[in-house]
């Protein structure tokens, strides 16, 4: 097939063109031929070993998948390999919001390339990533103001949004699933475990930085504690403070509209749920310090973190993909190694506990992708369109294949003084 020109024939189920206004840019494929070329060479090669089909068109197939496989189907493949040859990071994303590929089994067409993430360009070519790899937007620095405007971008989209696909509990970070657990009662296990952690009990005063929508605040106040809770969410602050007090906890948390760098006071434990993924690498050392600085002598902390492999780490801070883009703009995942030194860097604590789940992640995620489907009626009466909608379903997908194929890992740790 050739790919000098881009096609733009109608997408499945003839998906309209994205809403310039809402999508600038995303309905017209960028057109760059000789790019293009190489990445459909690239793109046969990567899967002719994976177990996928690949569905082209005029019926024929790619990938090494049996009958039983999970299929990818190319509908506009000249824009999916121009979208690919301009930005791989970001076209490939985009190429499925706006229907130039498909599946009926998205996380299972991703696993497998989220499996051989590091080999798929040959290493040769990774060696010039520094020069095609595009850098990080300068205003989403996160400085404070810039923090602000980032969070805003994803957890202030509605209240009613999150609580669609949520369970009641409102978490939205993994929960840790015990035998014959349904969702609500595996978010609290979560929550119970990174409370312990920091030893969180009768009396002790927390500092909890990143609110969510207040369960982990109601969790410890019910233990019978007193939580000072920071969030530069104002939607999340709104409903986690409805939220706290409707469960009688009013007079023992304090929800404030405050970056954890204006944080002040010392408490006798600080917790913290897949929050530092936001920070962005430059700002790791003063979050660090920070809760050094929190915990009064003999404290602890309770963290809960999304990781990856420390060289997978470094080659990614340098870039810009279609998640920092869509979904969380100016953050990155850490490693444990990132953790850890940092900890014993910035702080006088030391690693104390660590447990990682990140299967009981892709379990989490496969839940809520399941729930955001069903009740899309629902919320495409808030406003969002049918891009918004495999927008999300990709980034859903996108990330429980991270977790399915070990590309990612999800740790909680515990950290104290030594002897404490």
């Amino acid at each position: 097939m050739s790919t000098s020109s881009v096609d733009r024939t109608a997408g499945p189920a003839g998906l309209p063109a994205p809403d310039e206004t809402r999508w600038p840019g995303l309905a017209t494929p960028p057109h760059s031929p000789f790019r293009a070329r190489i990445a459909e060479q690239l793109f046969r090669q990567a899967v002719r070993p994976l177990n996928v089909r690949v569905r082209m068109p005029d019926g024929s197939r790619l990938g090494a998948g049996g009958p039983e496989a999970p299929e990818m189907r190319l509908n506009r493949p000249a824009a999916f390999f121009h979208r690919l040859g301009v930005d791989a990071k970001i076209g490939f994303g985009e190429a499925y919001m706006v229907g130039d590929w498909t599946s009926d089994a998205l996380a299972e067409v991703l696993t497998p390339f989220a499996e051989r993430m590091a080999t798929l360009i040959p290493p040769l070519l990774q060696r010039f990533r520094r020069f095609v790899d595009r850098g990080h937007p300068a205003d989403e620095e996160n400085t404070i103001e810039g923090s602000r405007a980032n969070i805003h971008r994803h957890y202030d989209l509605s209240n009613e949004l999150f609580g669609a696909f949520l369970d009641p509990s409102m978490m939205y970070s993994s929960a840790l699933f015990g035998p014959d657990d349904d969702l609500t009662t595996a978010q609290h296990r979560k929550i119970d475990s990174v409370l312990d952690y920091a030893g969180v009990r009768e009396g002790s005063t927390v500092l909890e930085i990143g609110t969510g929508w207040g369960e982990l605040s109601i969790r410890a106040a019910a233990r019978g504690a007193r939580v000072t809770s920071l969030t530069i969410s104002e939607e999340q602050a709104a409903l986690a403070t409805e939220r706290i007090a409707a469960a009688g906890f009013a007079d023992r948390v304090d929800v404030r509209l405050c970056d954890y760098r204006d944080s002040t006071g010392e408490y006798d434990a600080v917790v913290s749920v897949e929050m530092i993924e936001a920070v962005g690498e430059s700002y790791w050392p003063t979050f660090f310090e920070t809760i050094g600085k929190r915990l009064k002598p003999g404290g602890r902390l309770g963290l809960q973190a999304i990781t990856m492999d420390h060289e997978r780490m470094l080659a990614a801070a340098r870039s810009y993909t279609w998640v920092h883009k869509y979904i969380f703009p100016g953050g990155l995942i850490p490693s444990t190694t990132s953790v850890e030194q940092g900890m014993l860097a910035h702080t006088r604590l030391h690693l104390q506990g660590v447990r990682e789940f990140g299967q009981d992640y892709a379990r989490t995620l496969q839940l809520w992708r399941e729930k955001f489907t069903q009740r899309w009626d629902e919320i495409t009466e808030l406003g969002f369109d049918d891009v918004f909608k495999r927008m999300w379903e990709f980034y859903l997908a996108y990330s429980e294949a991270g977790f399915r194929s070990g590309y990612l890992k999800l740790h909680q740790f515990g950290f104290a003084e030594n002897g404490r």
